[in-house]
């Protein structure tokens, strides 16, 4: 069946085309005559725009189809799933495997149609307002119109030295596991096999002594601001699970070849291209494009950078007068409600950019780069009606390392029967992820994160696929903006709180203690 995107593109595509043919027809009656050359060329022009259209719509629908067809096609030798006994549906599950095709992010294929481009300008619009709102304040407090980024450059100071700090986290993570991988993979019969396997070992060890001391060493030592430790901190896991995937598809063809052969790494250079490419499981080989879109690269970057400019004008106008004032009273029931409600604005906000920014603009200009395929970084998961159909398309990326590598693997190493305990081995992970990447860039533990996550893990078991419907769409969407209200209040909080009243003398429990309950002004 097609999809109501490309219906909406096709029907938009050839109204356009009449309303192009219609000009000429009424050109011809004023003059009498019709002009026959430029009514034919005309015409060949719109038959080569309608078909290269309808070569476009066909490609998108085939890979579509394919895709379906081999996320439903059991693996050989199984049966199909209608005939399946439940014990075999479950071990099928341990089967699946990510599959790479070409496919376009779905923003990129609901911006062909008009009305959702429509929603994208009143985002623009938006930022235009804050703009203007920054720029008429100024003029009436101060009589001056000028732009203030005080916030975004404190941001991001010492970004140098996070950059700096990147180098020897890549360069470790570039050679120690690809060079582990090859001393594995020499002949086992051997006996300097032994000491290459534990060179190996040790290679791996100081990459993780690496990737976890050191940028915890420089941001306590020069005291990064949060923007610069996002940098190090999401590289950090980034590069983590990169080697994991990279050792965990490579290495079982090596340790189940036979003692007396001698087995082949992978290539140097599929490597080090997972090691930018936009996804996290790593493959010999991808589906890459014919081409690289420059100007799309750069559209891309450019509202990367948009986001950030309208997340400092909502953070400065809705956020720091707020919780900056509020730091100084003292703390009541009624204050902390009336913050969460104050603050979920601008948390769905913040949800949205973080989205827009990462998911779908940075890693398709990497894709773009790099000639990835596969763009499918995300689902429509604004329609979710399910926090475990939400948890599955926020983020596929992440999702597929976390199905494969946490999930499958427990069930693996638990038996095809736990599976819930594999599942809450995946929240759990995810929890303390999460919030482990909170107390790095803002500075300090307040379990908030985690305390959403376990909440987030007991709705997935509620709110489950077997609800539909716009009212569960439409809770779901509450639950969000709940979620991202109460983040935004009390971190916010706990930020000014600890600026403005800090320890005489650092101990454990004031670092772990939240000072927003007791600092008052």
């Amino acid at each position: 069946m097609e999809p109501a995107g490309a219906r909406l593109r096709r029907r938009e595509g050839l109204e356009e085309k009449q309303e192009n043919i219609s000009p000429l027809s009424e050109s011809t009656k004023e003059h009498g005559v019709p002009d026959l050359v430029q009514l034919t060329r005309h015409m060949k022009a719109v038959k080569a725009e309608l078909l290269e259209q309808a070569h476009q719509q066909l490609n998108e629908l085939f890979d579509r189809a394919m895709w379906e067809a081999v996320q439903s096609h059991p693996p050989q030798g199984w049966t199909s799933a209608s005939q399946e006994s439940p014990k075999r549906a479950r071990e099928s599950n341990l089967e699946r495997r990510k599959v790479f095709i070409h496919r376009k992010s779905l923003l990129d294929e609901l911006m062909e149609v008009q009305h959702f481009r429509t929603i994208y300008h009143m985002f623009i619009a938006g930022l235009c307002v804050f703009i203007i709102s920054t720029l008429a304040i100024d003029f009436i407090d101060e009589g001056r119109l000028m732009l203030e980024f005080d916030l975004l450059i404190f941001s991001f100071g010492q970004l140098p030295l996070a950059l700096m700090t990147w180098l020897p986290m890549f360069l470790c993570t570039l050679l120690a596991p690809y060079q582990a991988l090859r001393l594995w993979a020499r002949r086992r019969g051997q006996g300097t096999w032994y000491i290459g396997a534990g060179l190996g070992a040790g290679l791996l060890a100081f990459q993780a002594l690496v990737l976890c001391a050191l940028p915890v060493h420089v941001v306590l030592k020069y005291q990064l601001s949060p923007a610069s430790r996002c940098v190090l901190v999401f590289e950090q896991v980034r590069f983590l699970m990169k080697s994991y995937s990279f050792l965990r598809e490579a290495t079982p063809s090596i340790f189940h070849a036979k003692g007396g052969e001698k087995t082949q790494a992978p290539s140097f250079s599929s490597y080090l291209y997972f090691l930018f490419c936009p996804t996290l499981m790593y493959r010999e080989n991808y589906p890459r494009t014919t081409h690289i879109r420059w100007n799309y690269v750069a559209k891309n970057f450019a509202q990367v950078l948009g986001c950030l400019f309208y997340a400092c004008f909502i953070l400065g106008r809705l956020c720091v007068p707020v919780f900056d004032n509020m730091s100084r009273e003292p703390f009541s029931t009624r204050a902390l409600v009336l913050s969460i409600m104050h603050a979920t604005l601008p948390g769905i906000f913040m949800l949205l950019l973080i989205f827009f920014a990462f998911l779908h603009c940075w890693l398709n200009a990497f894709a773009e780069m790099l000639r990835f395929a596969d763009r499918m970084f995300y689902r429509d998961w604004w329609n979710s009606t399910s926090f475990s159909n939400y948890y599955r398309t926020w983020n596929v990326v992440v999702h597929d390392w976390l199905y494969s590598y946490i999930y499958q693997d427990g069930l693996r190493l638990l038996g095809v029967k736990a599976r819930g305990p594999a599942m809450l081995s995946v929240f759990l992970v995810s929890a303390i992820v999460h919030e482990y990447i909170f107390c790095f860039v803002l500075g300090f533990f307040y379990p908030v994160m985690l305390i959403l996550f376990l909440i987030g893990a007991m709705l997935n078991f509620m709110m489950h696929d077997k609800h539909s419907g716009p009212v569960w769409n439409v809770l779901l969407w509450t639950m969000l903006f709940l979620g991202q209200g109460i983040m935004v209040s009390l971190y916010c909080q706990e930020w000014y709180a600890r600026k403005q009243c800090p320890l005489p003398q650092m101990t454990f429990w004031g670092l772990v203690t939240p000072r927003s309950w007791s600092c008052h002004i």
